[in-house]
């Protein structure tokens, strides 16, 4: 049987990481982290590009990965257009998009980018992206806000849920799309999903101010103030900007945006902390008993992901709050580099269509 390898990129804001599977095995892995110096020279983060692949194609050739036996490139989806779940192609539109982005600049933009020019280079490959953070299969009731001019989006950590979600309906030996489920991703930023037969019919913007505070956005904010705050005269447009992702949350209220550091804390007595932590379960729970209305209270399970959720006791006050609606189960971290892989794998043996980005 021919080696069929399947080349995994995932550009984050001050790392990249890369990972190669042979099938479904993973046969190599690497956490790139870049330094502020690095990256600081870049005007934009599409200035990045070469940098960022010239250091991936020198860690492969370290690795002693042949080019050539490379047959998928999957890469973390970007800020594009809305779009259904699925793995796409990498195109000249998506590649446009992914450069100037419609909803701004993100690390993530330039997974696709590299995933196609090391396809061209390789010639016999072929470039991916899957299910990016756009992902937005919304019931038009969701999209109401309060304001036409305000409209509610789809964002939200899209990869790692369809994937968990995917992942527990398969240990249970059901369908995802015969499952409704309330997926929990809990990280640096947070998002609660209402996965109904295979879609996410609702679930809060995670990167632009919507749904429970994290460790380090604001998440929903009393917009009377808010809009105060904006017209004060004290704070710039991109200060603003700040507080809602990057300098809200945990950030804000106690200086540091490693949720580790704060349970620490809180167990040693810390009430700030404590109460802090606390008020973020809070909220999240609050998140996860609304999207069981959107589900109307037919919930075959909520399912907890991300770095938090290996945090014991920020799982075991979810469940008290939330384990009357449905079972709790937990899916700690997150491995968004197999989550990729296994698109690739399953597009390979013809399992789910390649879609188009139009």
């Amino acid at each position: 049987m021919a080696r069929l390898l399947i080349l995994a990129i995932n550009p984050g804001s001050t790392s990249t990481k890369v990972a190669v599977y042979e099938r479904s095995k993973q046969i190599f892995q690497k956490d790139i982290t870049h330094s502020t110096g690095d990256l600081e020279t870049f005007a934009k983060i599409t200035d990045q590009f070469e940098f960022r692949k010239d250091i991936i194609l020198d860690v492969l050739k370290q690795a002693g990965i042949i080019l050539e036996d490379i047959k998928i490139i999957v890469g973390r989806g970007g800020l594009l257009k809305p779009v259904p779940s699925g793995i796409y192609e990498v195109n000249e539109r998506m590649k446009e998009d992914l450069r100037d982005s419609p909803l701004g600049e993100h690390a993530s933009n330039l997974g696709g980018l590299i995933a196609d020019d090391l396809a061209k280079h390789i010639g016999d490959a072929r470039a991916y992206i899957a299910d990016p953070v756009v992902v937005d299969e919304l019931e038009e009731v969701a999209r109401y806000s309060g304001h036409p001019l305000l409209p509610r989006k789809s964002i939200f950590h899209a990869l790692n849920q369809k994937a968990i979600a995917r992942h527990h309906a398969s240990s249970k030996n059901r369908k995802y799309e015969e499952m409704n489920l309330i997926v929990v991703h809990m990280g640096g930023g947070i998002t609660v999903g209402a996965h109904k037969q295979g879609r996410v019919v609702d679930v809060n913007n995670g990167l632009d101010g919507d749904g429970p505070f994290s460790p380090e956005r604001s998440g929903t904010l009393p917009v009377g103030d808010l809009a105060r705050l904006c017209f004060s005269g004290k704070y710039t447009h991109k200060q603003v900007k700040k507080m809602i992702k990057g300098k809200g949350g945990f950030v804000a209220y106690l200086g540091t945006n490693n949720a580790l550091d704060v349970s620490e804390k809180a167990k040693k007595g810390d009430m700030e902390a404590l109460r802090i932590q606390e008020a973020m379960v809070y909220q999240v729970c609050k998140e996860i008993g609304g999207m069981a209305t959107v589900l109307t209270g037919k919930v075959d399970g909520i399912l907890l992901t991300g770095g938090i959720a290996h945090n014991q006791e920020i799982v075991d006050s979810i469940i008290e709050k939330t384990g009357y609606i449905a079972n709790v189960f937990v899916y700690p971290g997150e491995d968004e580099m197999k989550a990729l892989a296994n698109n690739g794998l399953l597009l390979n043996k013809g399992f789910i269509p390649v879609k188009e980005y139009k």
